[in-house]
């Protein structure tokens, strides 16, 4: 069985150093595991999105990229950080789902922000909305600054061995999945 990853950017932005940081996670993270990999960020779910009151109310394109978010295996988020949490179209997006579609999924939280002191936003936000949905975050959230870039792309190395970690943190949650389809 080969396990599906799919990356989901809480941005508008294109380019976008969340996008950027999410994709390079779930390419990781699908290396580390022999997985296949996808990302999206909300540009990809609009104009659907933000007009939805449920899942039903998604156009076709909108609902399609939905249905292969919730129907991976593992999940890779992050949200870019917008007064101090993760942005409202980010959250609408999870407000739209059955409580129960999460849980037990392996999720690898990250987040991004101009500075350091938004860096518990993992801990006091993203884990949180998570923990509601009894998904099963690895215990490593992945913050990256405006100063962990170089070029645009995650370059700092404190910011690639907390990626390194995450991803291996993601071994026995895979194990069980893979034994579970066994």
């Amino acid at each position: 069985m080969t396990l599906r990853i799919a990356g989901l950017a809480g941005s508008l932005s294109r380019p976008s150093k969340t996008r950027t940081l999410v994709d390079l996670v779930a390419s990781r993270s699908a290396a580390h595991l022999e997985a296949t990999a996808a990302t999206y960020d909300l540009t990809d779910l609009q104009p659907g999105l933000g007009l939805a009151s449920t899942l039903s109310d998604l156009d076709p394109t909108t609902e399609a990229i939905v249905a292969a978010i919730l129907s991976a295996d593992v999940l890779v988020v992050g949200s870019p950080v917008y007064k101090g949490s993760y942005t409202g179209l980010f959250k609408h997006r999870f407000d739209l789902v059955d409580p129960v579609a999460l849980a037990g999924k392996p999720v690898i939280l990250t987040a991004t922000g101009g500075g350091d002191k938004h860096a518990l936003v993992i801990e006091h936000q993203l884990r949180p909305l998570f923990g509601f949905f009894e998904a099963a975050t690895v215990p490593t959230g992945i913050y990256a600054s405006g100063a962990d870039f170089i070029d645009g792309l995650p370059a700092s190395p404190a910011l690639l061995a907390r990626i390194d970690r995450a991803v291996e943190q993601l071994d026995p949650l895979a194990q069980r999945l893979t034994a579970t389809a066994a």
